[in-house]
């Protein structure tokens, strides 16, 4: 499928945006890096001409924040945006005298490439000031929506990923060159400047380490065994792919059963792009051959259905004895399960039915590469991934 990179696909968080620069004094947007943050901003914001943007990566916009204070009040009347905020932690007591000045909505626009706790742990506290927003890269939705393409088969964005340069490149080689070279920037430039003082080779190895554990239970200490680290580090390592939305944490789930609950995370790398091109898988055949395929949809589909339903909690269930459930999203009293199967023939393990007896959820799903959705004796309906997000509407109002 050849897509156009010139053109935009809207963005499921556009609302949320405007809403919040309409209600806030400063609104941020997060997300890792090259997921469409800039783009996404340039796009709501290019019909206003009170905008000034400003980018902390570009030494002429690092000049003119040399009196941060002195700036901001010169363009007071304006929108000003901020790319890669995160390179500026000096900034945010003044934006917060700042915003305390004058708590006129629509004054700052920040875009970050680091997650909210790390933003805070480098930065006075925004709160009651700010509303943040998280982007990823594109989601399954994102482009099943778009009206200029025809995208109802989510094979090429399992096998690239999300990352707009990825999945919009015009061949898969070219997709590929360019997550190798994200990763290999990632590694040698963006950790060093988020101020993490791990060598990249150190680090490459933890991250390819990671995407063999993709989907399965961390141990933290065998790791660490292999890397001749200790534990903490480990604990350090993975801390840092989460806070720069590489890596996923699922915790377990705390239900108060009669059973022995499993309680260390499984680990995911978030975008199945990102994860192939660590494992140098180079496109969807060699996906279907290799070992990682069933944890690499699991992966996809979860990360799809919990970017959607971003504000429940998320989790999963396994027993010592061996019952699982790969995830559960809790909101108030409802809970919602899903099992994600690699096959047009889904089938599931004895204890899937007596784990949904005791998590008793509202509905459960068994997410798969099926024709035609059905129920499974079971009571979970067996869905294919575009079936599960329109069942999923209903939730999110």
């Amino acid at each position: 499928m050849n897509f156009n990179l010139q053109r935009y696909i809207k963005r499921d968080l556009e609302k949320e945006i405007l809403d919040s620069i309409k209600s806030f004094p400063i609104t941020a947007i997060l997300g890792p890096r090259q997921c469409g943050k800039s783009t996404l901003a340039r796009h709501l914001i290019s019909g206003s001409t009170d905008v000034v943007f400003l980018d902390l990566e570009r030494p002429s916009d690092l000049r003119k924040l040399e009196d941060p204070e002195f700036f901001f009040h010169t363009q007071k009347n304006k929108l000003i945006c901020i790319d890669e905020v995160q390179k500026g932690p000096e900034l945010f007591p003044i934006l917060r005298v700042m915003a305390d000045e004058d708590r006129r909505p629509g004054k700052y626009l920040l875009l970050g490439s680091a997650s909210q706790d790390l933003i805070r742990q480098s930065s006075e506290t925004l709160a009651g000031r700010i509303h943040y927003s998280e982007l990823t890269p594109f989601s399954y939705s994102e482009l099943v929506d778009d009206e200029t393409e025809t995208y109802e088969n989510p094979v090429e964005l399992w096998s690239r990923g999300g990352y707009p340069e990825s999945i919009l490149a015009s061949s898969i080689e070219i997709s590929l060159t360019w997550r190798m070279d994200f990763i290999r920037t990632f590694l040698e430039r963006d950790i060093p400047q988020m101020g993490f003082p791990v060598p990249a080779l150190i680090m490459r190895r933890f991250w390819t380490m990671m995407a063999h554990y993709h989907g399965q239970i961390l141990n933290a200490s065998k790791i660490g065994q292999a890397l001749s680290v200790t534990h903490p580090t480990i604990r350090s390592y993975l801390n840092m792919l989460e806070q720069t939305y590489m890596v996923r944490v699922l915790p377990p789930c705390t239900q108060n059963v009669k059973k022995r609950l499993v309680k260390s995370p499984k680990v995911y790398i978030r975008d199945s792009g990102i994860l192939h091109a660590l494992l140098e898988i180079n496109g969807f055949e060699d996906l279907l051959g290799h070992p990682i395929v069933g944890s690499s949809w699991e992966g996809f589909c979860m990360e799809q259905i919990i970017t959607r339903l971003k504000d429940w909690r998320a989790s999963f269930y396994r027993t010592s004895s061996g019952e699982e459930i790969d995830l559960i999203l809790e909101r108030g009293r409802k809970r919602l399960v899903f099992e994600f199967k690699a096959s047009m023939s889904p089938r599931v393990s004895r204890g899937f039915p007596g784990s949904l007896e005791v998590l008793k959820p509202d509905k459960a799903w068994i997410v798969a590469p099926v024709m035609e959705p059905y129920k499974a004796p079971s009571g979970a309906f067996v869905t294919n991934l575009q079936g599960v997000i329109e069942d999923l509407k209903e939730f999110l109002t």
